[in-house]
């Protein structure tokens, strides 16, 4: 893992292509201080941004990060290589509604299913 390096030079990558950042971090940053960071840095012109830490969901190397985690904790070995910019894709998702979980709870009730063994 990333032992030796103290900091880490990490970009987010938004789902419409654009980027926030690089910015360096320490390794003993958390993930959920990285969302706060996404959250407070997020660009005002973009509709439906996060409004929560809650709705910022941040992937790294095909893995979703886990906000007690810590980045050096996160660091894939492919990024140890010094002087390097970690990219990290962030997800916005906002959590459902009442009336979208009664239309997703009534969807799966008229369901029918077999298997075929």
């Amino acid at each position: 893992m990333a032992g030796n390096q103290d900091q880490f030079e990490i970009k987010f990558r938004l789902t419409d292509g654009s980027d926030i950042g690089p910015k360096s971090f320490p390794a003993a940053t958390s993930i959920a201080t990285l969302k706060e960071s996404v959250l407070a840095q997020w660009p005002k012109d973009k509709e439906n941004g996060p409004r929560t830490i809650k709705d910022v969901k941040l992937i790294s190397a095909g893995k979703i990060l886990e906000n007690n985690r810590t980045v050096g904790e996160c660091q894939s070995p492919l990024c140890d290589t010094p002087d390097t910019v970690t990219t990290m894709h962030v997800v916005v998702q906002h959590p459902a509604t009442e009336k979208e979980k009664k239309a997703a709870s009534k969807a799966t009730q008229n369901k029918c299913m077999c298997i075929i063994l």
